[in-house]
């Protein structure tokens, strides 16, 4: 990667609502909900001879794609990555700062939670190690966690590479999106045709940023100067044609499964999403105005990344305490999908997110410190991202471990010194990210 000048007579206006949009904010705190509680509800324990097993509650039952059509909300939260980026970083722009100040701000609000998170994990781990519990049990832990760090790398990427699309969208936003867009479905075709399903993650990039480029559309009031027909007759069309490749075997009905790896399903949910929020804007942001619903916003906005790092090591500890406590008092777990396992759901529910909340309280602070003044050169930024990108991947591909838990912690304070860094060199006002 490399950094280029923007001249400062082709900065494009500031676009529309230049202050936050509380709607908004209501609706990005509602998709963090939904994560823990998706997650929340996918998490089964059972207890055999050889001691417990955590499973995926959802694996081989009905109910996961029904479910999937409330709870699957991340098309809509990099639409709502895209639409407050967009306005943040040319809320920076006007105050004459850098793309590379706006990218060194995100890497420090996403990594430096996330550091914290993963070494107190890896202590965990070795903690669960000299205790003596069975080492498959420490790695199916382990998977488990990262399963959900997957966002982590893909938003830093997307947030990294906003000032570059940002630029592009400037100059050719339909022209942009639609490459974007194009990519996405030629990976899913290269994937059918030849049976390599490692392709399908060439995704994590083309359909994310896809649908972050969809929310630069919200954000300059390309898609609100739509007539509400039009809004409504796309969102009504996405729907329709992913009903159709359901029926049709193209995609899986269950939008969890679309995720892993992403596919072009997923830009078809992106749509149907911001053609119902465009549509619905005025009322959502009247009712985000609501005392007990702006209470809850805030609560959220402040703790976003860190309520998402932590809700799966709560999550994790609620299960081993379950295990627990039926290996030590022999009571039987009720089967996962049984009736009596769905008439605990509600208690289990509620006590995922009173932890999680709980938890997140407690580490706001790691998320809400500022980030430094210094600014950091662009070569350096570059390499800081990449060493944060590289230290979540490691752990995606080859799981967490003490061993990939402390190299992961030391790419990510590598990466967060590296976006700190002085320099004397001078930046640009409105530099962007572009690949070399």
């Amino acid at each position: 990667m490399a950094i280029v000048q923007a001249s400062h007579t082709a900065a494009p206006a500031a676009p529309r609502r230049a202050s936050r949009d509380t709607g908004i904010d209501f609706l990005r705190a509602l998709c963090v909900l939904g994560v823990v509680l998706l997650h929340a509800i996918m998490v089964g324990v059972t207890v055999t001879d050889a001691g417990p097993v955590f499973d995926n509650a959802s694996d081989g039952t009905g109910w996961i794609a029904p479910l999937s059509w409330l709870l699957q909300v991340m098309p809509l939260f990099f639409v709502i990555g895209g639409f407050s980026g967009l306005l943040a970083y040319r809320r920076m722009q006007q105050r004459g700062g850098t793309a590379v100040g706006f990218v060194a701000g995100r890497v420090h609000r996403l990594l430096r939670p996330a550091v914290f998170t993963i070494a107190i994990v890896g202590v965990g781990l070795a903690l669960l190690t000299v205790f003596g519990v069975p080492a498959e049990l420490i790695a199916t832990a382990g998977f488990r966690y990262g399963q959900p760090l997957w966002f982590l790398g893909v938003f830093l990427l997307c947030q990294a590479l906003l000032p570059l699309l940002a630029a592009a969208h400037e100059r050719a936003p339909y022209r942009t999106i639609g490459i974007l867009a194009l990519a996405a479905l030629a990976v899913d075709v290269l994937r059918a045709a030849t049976g390599l399903e490692g392709l399908g993650f060439l995704n994590l990039a083309f359909v994310w940023m896809a649908l972050q480029q969809l929310g630069f559309f919200l954000a300059d009031g390309r898609i609100d100067r739509l007539s509400r027909r039009v809004r409504a007759s796309a969102g009504v069309a996405a729907l329709l044609l992913l009903v159709v490749t359901f029926a049709t075997g193209v995609y899986s009905p269950d939008l969890i499964a679309n995720i892993n790896p992403p596919t072009a399903a997923l830009l078809l949910v992106g749509v149907a999403h911001t053609s119902l929020l465009s549509l619905h804007r005025g009322r959502l942001e009247r009712f985000s105005r609501r005392r007990s619903v702006a209470a809850f916003t805030d609560f959220v906005t402040v703790r976003t990344m860190t309520i998402y790092l932590w809700h799966m090591p709560v999550l994790l500890l609620m299960a081993g305490a379950t295990a627990v406590y039926a290996l030590t008092t022999g009571a039987v777990l009720p089967a996962l999908d049984s009736t009596d396992w769905w008439a605990a759901r509600p208690l289990w529910l509620a006590t995922a997110v009173a932890l999680t909340a709980l938890v997140a309280v407690a580490f706001t602070r790691f998320e809400s410190h500022p980030a430094p003044h210094a600014t950091a050169s662009r070569r350096r930024l570059v390499a800081g991202a990449l060493s944060g990108l590289l230290g979540v991947v490691l752990l995606l591909v080859l799981g967490t471990s003490v061993a990939t838990a402390l190299i992961a912690v030391a790419l990510l304070l590598t990466a967060l010194r590296l976006a700190s860094q002085e320099t004397n060199a001078p930046s640009a006002a409105a530099g962007v990210l572009v690949p070399a």
